[in-house]
């Protein structure tokens, strides 16, 4: 399996970026399609972003396509998500997650693998 650690949330105001990374150790890192998942306080957990095995395919939700960018680096275990142009609807925890679907996937079940999350808050 997989362990995955988030990384470089933080407090910042409306319309700045942030990065947030994604270390994985472990099997091999890119043997999974990863995603991003969010969840703000009182909602469920929604999707924000995935990433194919590759990198060579992306797919975000609505709320955030123009917005944010996810990439991956296989030879350094590690998955971004770039963040600009930052709302205060944006404020939630932001997870990582693992697939062991090709492209992966809009679904948080099926993601196998989850890290721990890192809290984004953006004030207006």
């Amino acid at each position: 399996q997989v362990q995955l650690v988030e990384s470089g949330g933080g407090l910042v105001q409306a319309g700045d970026s942030l990065r947030l990374s994604c270390a994985a150790s472990g099997r091999t890192f890119s043997r999974y399609a990863m995603g991003w998942f969010r969840q703000a306080p009182g909602k469920e957990r929604e999707f924000v972003a995935g990433i194919s095995r590759s990198g060579s395919t992306t797919y975000y939700a609505d709320s955030v396509k123009g917005r944010f960018t996810i990439s991956r680096d296989n030879a350094k275990n590690t998955m971004y998500l770039q963040m600009n142009s930052l709302k205060p609807e944006d404020t939630a925890v932001y997870y990582c997650a693992g697939s062991t679907k090709v492209i992966g996937s809009y679904f948080q079940n099926d993601y196998a693998y989850w890290g721990q999350g890192t809290q984004v808050t953006v004030s207006s």
